[in-house]
């Protein structure tokens, strides 16, 4: 096979990777669609059960009650195709690692997707309760707090992101070391950079209140530690993947 013989059955090969995930994406859209509403209101409840009672959630826009719940079924469509989805491009990338490379990046996979929705949960059932407690004790008396439904959509996926986005850290701690790109010595020597970044990314991310700002940092730089110890404990039992240094 010629080299652009080569390079367009790649291509070919990358096309139907993304077609089947597309695929995999709009038939688990379609089957969540119909429990929009319901997903909404149990994404909802971390707020409603702060509110005041006979509290409730508006609709600001003529539009919002339908486009709302769409983006709730995508969003939910998302993580539950997000296992096919990371197969698939496992399948695409797989033939051309080594034996000892699929070995390390199979369990790092897996650990990804399990580690972000970890952090989703953890901001659910945690944080939401914290924050919007604070949110609706801080209104001056007087004041109704009736949230948009697409506001509060748009609050908690954010939430949702960086939550799931901070859980990752220990993966790429590990990769760093594994990689080459950085030794266990100078991770160890970063940490307090870590600690401030830890608690600046709480600070943009989340309220002002400091509670959830802490529920934020403190997790980033325990799962910092955590990627350490496992990057410590793969290095002395796997042989190194160097890499080209990133420019």
């Amino acid at each position: 096979m010629t080299p652009t013989e080569n390079f367009i059955s790649h291509l070919i090969e990358l096309r139907n990777r993304l077609l089947r995930i597309v695929l995999g994406f709009v038939l688990v859209f379609v089957g969540l669609f119909p429990f929009a509403n319901k997903i909404y209101a149990q994404l909802a409840a971390p707020l409603l059960s702060k509110l005041p009672e006979g509290g409730q959630m508006i609709a600001t826009a003529v539009t919002t009650p339908f486009f709302v719940p769409m983006k709730v079924a995508m969003m939910s469509a998302f993580i539950v195709s997000l296992p096919h989805t990371m197969y698939q491009v496992w399948a695409f990338v797989a033939p051309g690692l080594y034996t000892h490379e699929k070995k390390f990046m199979v369990p790092m996979i897996v650990a990804s997707c399990l580690l972000f929705l970890t952090g989703m949960a953890f901001a659910y059932f945690l944080v939401f309760p914290v924050v919007f407690g604070f949110i609706v004790g801080a209104a001056p008396e007087g004041v109704a707090v009736m949230t948009d439904i697409g506001n509060y959509l748009d609050f908690v996926m954010t939430l949702f992101f960086a939550f799931g986005l901070a859980f990752q850290v220990p993966i790429a701690v590990v990769m760093s070391v594994r990689f080459g790109w950085l030794s266990v010595a100078q991770l160890k020597e970063a940490r307090g950079y870590v600690v401030v970044c830890a608690f600046v990314i709480g600070a943009i991310f989340t309220p002002p209140d400091i509670i959830s700002q802490f529920m934020l940092a403190v997790p980033m730089w325990l799962l910092y530690e955590i990627g350490i110890l496992v990057a410590m404990f793969t290095k002395r039992n796997l042989a190194p993947t160097i890499l080209p240094p990133i420019v």
